[in-house]
């Protein structure tokens, strides 16, 4: 049964072709301390492929008010520059990389290093403390040294158990980004105590300042100012690129692997850690993370644009950096992929995935300003083109939501969106992710098939 709004189609049904079936995305839950017990939770029974971290349903993405906390500025896109071109949809279902010992998935971090030139970004005006960008690139020692003393680890204790990822400091007053898979132990709790241990070995108390799950981020705060990360535009990151993770794998805090970038422009599906609204989480289903006692989370999904990163990422990653060669955040670290359930490989296989920096940015942004974040709404239920006929991968509309946006903008039932704002699309986990990164009300040009003719339409997102 599909959902009409921007749904994705089981990728395990009948399509007309056999649906591939890429790696098992995992989260990592927090490594059990010495007298926990962690058991690892089984993934989702249609897919093979488990993710180590938490997944949450699509939201429209909505701009905030600015304010004095502002995160620093994107670097501008080169008008003359042809947008770049998606990689690729995952649709396997991800583990949660994110926490270490407890219920809640790992937070993995990867450092991306870029081959470009470094960009200059104006710290925030009231920021007393930044980060440094490495001047002139040369060893991954340079960034860990730079950037290092802006990734913290983050602890989460609840009654339904205990775990472990790290996070970012991203704004002056000690504003920090994490996954929500972190902060509410997969989804198993809206109350947690977090503690964040700093680079220095300071113990600081944090309160949860907001909440995205549907694209698995939260901004918490800490009563201390930390070197706050530069970003970089997602749009400079490009394949091959050297890839760095920082954070606390296994609970070894201040940890730093590296590697390279394996793909840009992912979009991932991965399992929803919206935390329940009420105290009865009896008819919650199986997260597939490592969970310390064997609590439970719930099993929707969401669909994320991602960058690739071979960098070893394992339990404890979840929330941390993923650099550049300058120092610069390129994304948040949220899962990685594993062998499938019940395979004795449990940890990195070369196969992780952070959270584009562009969208971090802005729902981080949006949380300190109003609490919240808002995403697009295209209105439209999607699937995979299965029929070669076609002569091109994309997202196939098969139902309009009556007055939706897709529906106002002239789209039709049987229309093949092959690209949104320039990025190609390869399948609905894809065109999803794109249209979830955008905030509700904005304004995206969709490029589509119609009885082999390609056009476009001018879609003004609504919200989700």
């Amino acid at each position: 049964m599909t959902n009409p709004y921007d749904s994705v189609p089981n990728p395990m049904a009948p399509q007309g072709q056999p649906h591939p079936q890429p790696a098992h995305p995992q989260r990592y839950a927090p490594q059990p301390g010495p007298q926990a017990q962690t058991q690892p939770q089984p993934g989702s029974p249609h897919e093979q492929w488990r993710w180590q971290q938490p997944t949450s349903a699509a939201a429209p993405v909505g701009s905030a008010p600015a304010s004095h906390h502002e995160l620093y500025p994107q670097p501008e896109r080169d008008e003359g520059r042809r947008p770049r071109r998606r990689a690729g949809a995952v649709v396997a279902m991800l583990a949660a990389a994110c926490l270490v010992g407890g219920a809640a998935g790992f937070g993995a971090g990867a450092l991306v290093m870029g081959q470009q030139q470094p960009q200059t970004q104006s710290a925030p005006p009231s920021s007393d403390a930044t980060g440094e960008t490495v001047s002139d690139p040369q060893t991954i020692a340079d960034v860990a040294a730079a950037a290092g003393p802006s990734v913290v680890t983050v602890q989460a204790v609840s009654s339904n158990g205990s775990g472990e990822g790290s996070g970012v400091a991203v704004a002056a007053g000690g504003y920090i980004v994490t996954n929500n898979h972190v902060v509410t132990l997969d989804g198993q709790t809206a109350d947690a105590r977090i503690t964040v241990e700093t680079n220095d070995g300071r113990l600081l108390e944090a309160e949860i300042v907001g909440t995205d799950p549907i694209v698995d981020l939260a901004v918490i705060k800490v009563d201390a100012e930390l070197p706050v990360v530069t970003f970089a535009s997602s749009d400079d990151v490009r394949v091959g690129d050297t890839a760095i993770a920082i954070g606390a794998p296994l609970g070894l805090s201040n940890s730093v692997t590296d590697g390279i970038v394996s793909a840009v422009d992912r979009g991932l599906r991965i399992a929803s850690s919206a935390a329940p609204e009420g105290s009865d989480q009896s008819q919650q289903e199986p997260f597939g993370f490592w969970q310390e006692n064997g609590a439970q989370g719930a099993q929707e999904e969401i669909s994320i644009p991602v960058v690739q990163t071979d960098a070893s990422i394992n339990p404890g990653n979840s929330g941390g950096a993923l650099l550049n060669a300058s120092g610069q955040l390129v994304g948040v670290n949220v899962a990685i992929a594993s062998m499938g359930q019940g395979s004795s490989t449990s940890g990195s296989i070369g196969i992780g995935f952070a959270i584009e920096s562009s969208l971090v940015q802005r729902v981080v942004q949006e949380i300190i300003d109003t609490g919240e974040a808002s995403h697009g709404l295209l209105g439209a239920t999607v699937s995979d083109v299965t029929d070669a006929s076609v002569g091109t991968v994309g997202a196939q509309v098969r139902e309009l939501s009556d007055g939706g946006a897709a529906a106002s903008a002239g789209l039709q039932a049987g229309d093949v969106i092959t690209e949104i704002d320039g990025q190609r699309v390869t399948g609905a986990v894809d065109a999803t992710a794109q249209v979830r990164s955008h905030p509700a009300g904005a304004e995206v040009t969709v490029t589509y098939l119609r009885g082999g003719e390609e056009s476009e339409a001018q879609v003004t997102l609504g919200a989700l």
